[in-house]
């Protein structure tokens, strides 16, 4: 999706906030001013960070290679841990 850039006062911000939230979480990038300044860009949080995926993904096999079980079985450890 194509980002929409606009600017917008500090004032109508104040006044149309969840309109602009809805704008920016459709993929609009609002630049906010205050006395024609720019001061505060608005931007959508990346929903998908394929190298944080990543970097679990290793942490997740280096604690494995770390820690053991012996040879017991994980299930049956929390079905113990529930009596």
């Amino acid at each position: 999706m194509k980002s929409k850039t606009r600017t917008i006062g500090a004032f109508e911000a104040k006044n149309r906030f969840s309109e602009l939230i809805a704008q920016v979480g459709r993929g609009a990038e609002i630049t906010i001013t205050k006395h024609e300044k720019p001061v505060v860009r608005m931007v959508a949080v990346a929903a998908d960070d394929q190298s944080a995926r990543e970097r679990a993904s290793k942490t997740l096999r280096s604690f494995q290679q770390r820690y053991s079980l012996d040879g017991l079985d994980a299930k049956a450890l929390i079905a113990e841990g529930r009596r």
